[in-house]
């Protein structure tokens, strides 16, 4: 008699099978709906659930659930996999002697990375439609998508023989004992092959060939290495339906016109140039943004009981080595030598070496905590004066590539709303209740009422023993409790694995106007930290104590938070954060005393605003000032003059009001007030 396995249901039922059954199986018996719409299982053979092929056999007694198109993130995540797979065969097919690399799905879609045949030259945007009519032909012939297990050897001889180069070192490098596994696309000596850990759909029939479309090719180097060599990447965006695709590519659409890039230039916020890779240019109406936001943030701060400090841009690598940092975040550092580089006699052709190689080193800090911590260690401190709340709008350098860079999203010197604090196991929920009731303040003052709540679980590489973790983990769900947004309104969920390597972490992410989502806030609970550089407080029992320290920050970085906001509003900033807020525009040179009069009074009244007396038609100052994203135009002419008004055109509305000048500079002054200011 064979073996009988135990398959436990979603609905408690347990289901007994011979081995070699599959989850395709399963869903058959239940009946005929659920077996056409299962595309993949989740298994559960006592070590934790599995995404699994739909046809892949249980090995022993299992907890399954089956995966239909409503599980929307798994689905989207095989038909994302799929995708990239069936984009790699569709290039080797039109171009034979092209190498494969590796492809995974991304937030949106897919890419591949590609090696071209010697001689072709790097595949372009021209090739991408012959690539999506191809790919459309391997999905319409319905190939089997099959799971294999091969040896070591068998598949590096494998991806020699065919001239995979590429393919043949990653498998090399895998750990010793690694189950490999490949999935062949159709059957016989025709099919085509991929190392992969899957999972995939049953076949490629099961994707819907209008739900995608390839998008750009761009450079990559493998393995992300820029001493290897160059490769061609092409994405794509993937979705079930033709329906998830149009309104993806109509969501694309807005996101270009929103483009923090293109609106900075427009508006003359900032430039970035070559010169200094990933840093920003600010120039004054950008810089006047930062200030706003800036002041608005120092001031939150200072209702909420922190103290400001400074801390120095560069420290002693042992600092960093005390700390940590130096072992697991030193290829993101920028380092420099502690010497006096050499230099020649004025005149000579002195070509030594301008570093000597034998120097101290020092690195330019990627981030403030380890300073706030010295500063906390200055003195003796008591019990009584916990908590400390610290802030420091503290400017950083993280070694990004080249290649990473994005605008000013992206960056490689940026400034943190950070702070850091300093408490006693028993104030932490607290403390950790209130940055969320100011977080939320924050962010529905600046436009942002709705955003979700992540808490980072523990990493695989970690400090700190188990215990810690358990209750720093604990605490922080515990805190969100208190607040009473661990629902799922507020997004609530748990990210096993995605804490920092010493401490979990929540995450709030916001969701912006186009429904866009962006991770910016953050607070971290770390007993590892005051451990490791000796931080300690005297207790009520008269003993040293280590203090809770608290990671927090609510903007990330204000280069960053800045993009998210042009890209939210569209270059539209609320009045208060707008670097001009108003522009007195003549009809006639007539009104040009008048409009030097009001530009005056709305600067003493506090209004940030320009007078535009160029002898230029009025639609070409209004087109051109719209551009610039000005709130609010005054517009004066000689009526205008004589009866002591203006006529306000306010940016997105189509019919302007005219006022006495008086109403409106208590209008512009209301809405100029910032959030925080109002009564």
């Amino acid at each position: 008699m064979s073996e009988l396995l135990k398959i436990s249901l979603p609905d408690g039922s347990v289901r007994e099978v011979p081995r070699g059954t599959t989850p395709a199986d399963i869903a058959a018996a239940i009946g005929p709906g659920l077996a056409k719409a299962a595309i993949a299982a989740r298994v559960d053979h006592g070590f934790g659930a599995e995404l699994r092929d739909i046809g892949r056999p249980f090995e022993g007694d299992a907890q399954l659930a089956l995966v239909t198109a409503r599980d929307e993130a798994d689905a989207l995540e095989l038909a994302r996999h799929d995708f990239a797979h069936i984009l790699a065969e569709a290039v080797q097919l039109l171009f034979p002697g092209t190498q494969i690399t590796f492809g995974p799905s991304t937030d949106d879609g897919f890419y591949y990375d590609f090696a071209p045949a010697p001689g072709r030259g790097p595949f372009t945007d021209e090739d991408l439609p012959a690539i999506e009519a191809e790919m459309r032909q391997i999905i319409a012939a319905d190939q089997p998508l099959v799971r294999e297990v091969w040896s070591r050897a068998d598949l590096i001889a494998r991806w020699q023989a065919q001239g995979e180069s590429f393919k043949a070192e990653w498998a090399s490098e895998l750990p010793e004992g690694e189950e490999l596994t490949v999935y062949r696309a159709g059957s016989g000596e025709d099919a085509w092959l991929d190392m992969c850990r899957g999972p995939h759909l049953a076949s490629t029939g099961k994707l819907d060939p209008a739900a995608f479309k390839l998008t750009r090719v761009s450079g990559a180097y493998w393995r992300g290495d820029q001493a290897n060599a160059m490769l061609s990447r092409i994405y794509g965006t993937g979705w079930l339906s033709k329906k998830q695709l149009d309104a993806h590519l109509v969501r694309l659409e807005e996101a270009a016109k929103r483009d923090h890039r293109k609106l900075g230039a427009e508006m003359d916020l900032f430039h970035l140039q070559a010169e200094a890779h990933g840093s920003v240019f600010w120039h004054p109406k950008g810089y006047m943004v930062w200030r706003q936001l800036e002041a608005y943030m120092r001031r939150r701060l200072d209702a909420g009981g922190y103290v400001e400090v400074k801390t120095p841009q560069i420290m002693d690598a042992r600092q960093w080595e005390q700390s940590g940092h130096w072992g697991k975040y030193r290829e993101n550092m920028f380092v420099v030598p502690d010497e006096i580089p050499h230099v020649g006699e004025e005149g000579s052709a002195d070509d030594g070496p301008v570093l000597s190689g034998t120097a101290d080193l020092m690195a330019i800090k990627p981030m403030n905590c380890p300073a706030h911590v010295l500063i906390f260690r200055q003195g003796i401190t008591s019990y009584r004066e916990l908590p400390i709340r610290m802030a420091e709008f503290g400017c950083c350098h993280r070694n990004e590539p080249h290649g990473a860079l994005h605008g000013i999203m992206r960056v490689r010197q940026f400034t943190q709303d950070d702070a850091h604090i300093f408490c006693r196991e028993d104030q932490l929920v607290d403390e950790v209740s209130k940055f969320c009731d100011l977080l939320d303040v924050v962010y529905k003052d600046l436009g942002f009422p709705d955003y979700a709540i992540k808490l980072a679980l523990r990493p695989e590489k970690r400090f700190g023993s188990e215990a810690m973790w358990d209750w720093s983990e604990q605490s922080l769900r515990d805190a969100v409790a208190v607040t009473g947004r661990n629902t799922a309104e507020w997004g609530w969920e748990e990210l096993p694995g995605e804490g920092a390597f010493y401490a979990p972490k929540l995450e709030f992410h916001l969701t912006d106007a186009i429904g866009r989502t962006w991770q910016v806030g953050t607070i971290q609970t770390d007993t590892v930290l005051p451990e490791r550089l000796d931080a300690s407080y005297i207790g009520e029992d008269g003993e040293k104590h280590r203090p809770v320290m608290l990671h927090r920050a609510i903007l990330g970085s204000f280069e960053r938070f800045i993009g998210i906001l042009i890209e939210h509003f569209a270059g539209k900033l609320p009045v208060w954060l707008a670097p001009v807020q108003a522009v007195v525009a003549t009809i006639v040179s007539d009104a040009d005393d008048y409009a030097n009069e009001v530009q005056t009074r709305l600067k003493s009244a506090g209004i940030r605003v320009e007078a535009d007396l160029r002898n230029e038609k009025i639609n070409y100052k209004v087109r051109e000032h719209s551009l610039q994203k000005v709130p609010h135009l005054l517009v004066v002419g000689k009526r205008e003059a004589e009866e002591g008004t203006v006529a306000i055109r306010t940016l997105g509305e189509q019919h302007q009001r005219v006022m006495s000048l008086d109403e409106a500079i208590a209008l512009l002054v209301s809405e100029a007030t910032p959030p925080d200011l109002r009564g």
